[in-house]
């Protein structure tokens, strides 16, 4: 079951990738496209079950077999997976998921990176795409949650996407996916769920995307960083998560490699043009740009040297002792307090774009103070259900 410091350790060592990969130099070149997995192990899949990620890391190399993993955010990415990560997979597939929608819920850090995707369940029967009609009777100014895309298709929603998941499977190693949850906190900060997906009839990316797919499942393992599920007492004074999980931006640089790794992936024309529709997070204001140095000046250093200085406690499968998993939880809540408790009554938001009447304007009836209570540090904001549904399963 989540606690409060697994969504803080899930974000926190998303950021280390991304301010470790800030500081190198990275060489471009097209990436070669690997052949699909054998049908043979997609039909074994089929039979496999949810990892428990410390069991897994603790089994002989030789037992653990090939592992088809799921990656849908900033791993579609060559940039990210095969050069920051080191991965070298076998064989991939691109895939749609219908159980499962990409979220961009997962806190990063403010006036920076604001979120990072994240992955939600999805009910198929109750997500139907929006229609003209809805669309065209949705204000400008309409919550984020559950509004489409404008009729004439120029629109901003991140949650948009009503045909499921899109990403693509790799076949890995089970020391690159070792390395792949060290990378991702030790198996700390996530879970490990196994899903259906479905590959595309044609490999031909203008091809649209169907609502439900009619090709052969087979299964493929992701890591998944949860909400505390109803019912639970969030411990350390509260739960890991944003009260509008909805609310926040992803930065410009982020998005960019979502929709770099879509293009170099093939993915479907119509998928990346929802990519290319989503509005990053951009400072609009001094005050905002005053804050975000402040902000930056104080907190960068310390998530840096937390980072560097973590290498040192690591075991040899990448796996960082509790206590220094419950430090970095600590550090990242604080972060977070720091901004909801200081930095955005004073300097404004740095997760969302100040609204300037144009597609992210946002008609919210909560004040910023409304907003801010119960966010990171605090109780009683309302559950994702979808999200607690997913622990569930396992």
């Amino acid at each position: 079951m989540a606690t409060s410091p697994d969504r803080a350790v899930a974000a926190a060592f998303s950021m280390q990738i991304i301010l470790l990969g800030t500081m190198r130099r990275q060489t471009h070149k097209q990436i070669d496209i690997l052949p699909p997995p054998s049908s043979a192990r997609l039909h074994e899949s089929l039979d496999e079950t949810p990892f428990d990620l410390h069991e897994y890391l603790a089994q002989p190399e030789k037992q653990r077999g090939t592992v088809l993993y799921l990656a849908y955010g900033s791993n579609l990415s060559n940039e990210t997976f095969r050069g920051k990560r080191g991965i070298k997979p076998l064989s991939q597939i691109n895939v749609q998921v219908p159980s499962l929608r990409m979220t961009f819920d997962l806190p990063g850090l403010p006036y920076a990176e604001p979120c990072f995707a994240n992955s939600g369940t999805r009910d198929p029967e109750n997500d139907p795409p929006r229609t003209l009609s809805q669309t065209a009777s949705s204000s400008e100014k309409s919550p984020l949650l559950g509004v489409g895309e404008q009729a004439s298709g120029q629109g901003y929603h991140k949650d948009s996407w009503h045909k499921g998941l899109i990403g693509v499977v790799y076949e890995c190693t089970p020391e690159d996916y070792a390395h792949i949850i060290a990378t991702e906190g030790g198996g700390a900060s996530y879970h490990d769920v196994l899903v259906e997906c479905h590959p595309f009839a044609s490999a031909d990316p203008a091809t649209p995307v169907l609502q439900d797919p009619t090709t052969p499942p087979f299964k493929a393992h992701t890591l998944f960083a949860p909400a505390t599920s109803p019912g639970d007492v969030p411990k350390q004074g509260g739960r890991v998560q944003r009260p509008d999980m909805s609310y926040a931006q992803p930065s410009a640089r982020y998005l960019k490699l979502i929709t770099d790794g879509a293009d170099e992936l093939g993915l479907p024309y119509e998928y990346r043009d929802y990519l290319h529709a989503i509005h990053p997070y951009t400072i609009t204001s001094a005050k905002q740009r005053m804050g975000s140095f402040i902000f930056l000046a104080i907190w960068a250093p310390i998530i840096m040297f937390i980072f560097t200085a973590g290498k040192m406690f690591q075991d040899e499968k990448g796996r960082s002792p509790p206590w220094w998993v419950q430090l970095v939880g600590a550090i990242f809540r604080a972060v977070w307090g720091s901004y909801d408790g200081f930095f955005e009554p004073l300097f404004g938001d740095g997760e969302r774009s100040i609204p300037d009447g144009g597609d992210d304007a946002r008609d919210d009836t909560k004040s910023r103070g409304e907003r801010r209570r119960g966010g990171m540090l605090g109780l009683s904001q309302e559950v994702d259900p979808e999200k607690a549904r997913l622990v569930d399963v396992r």
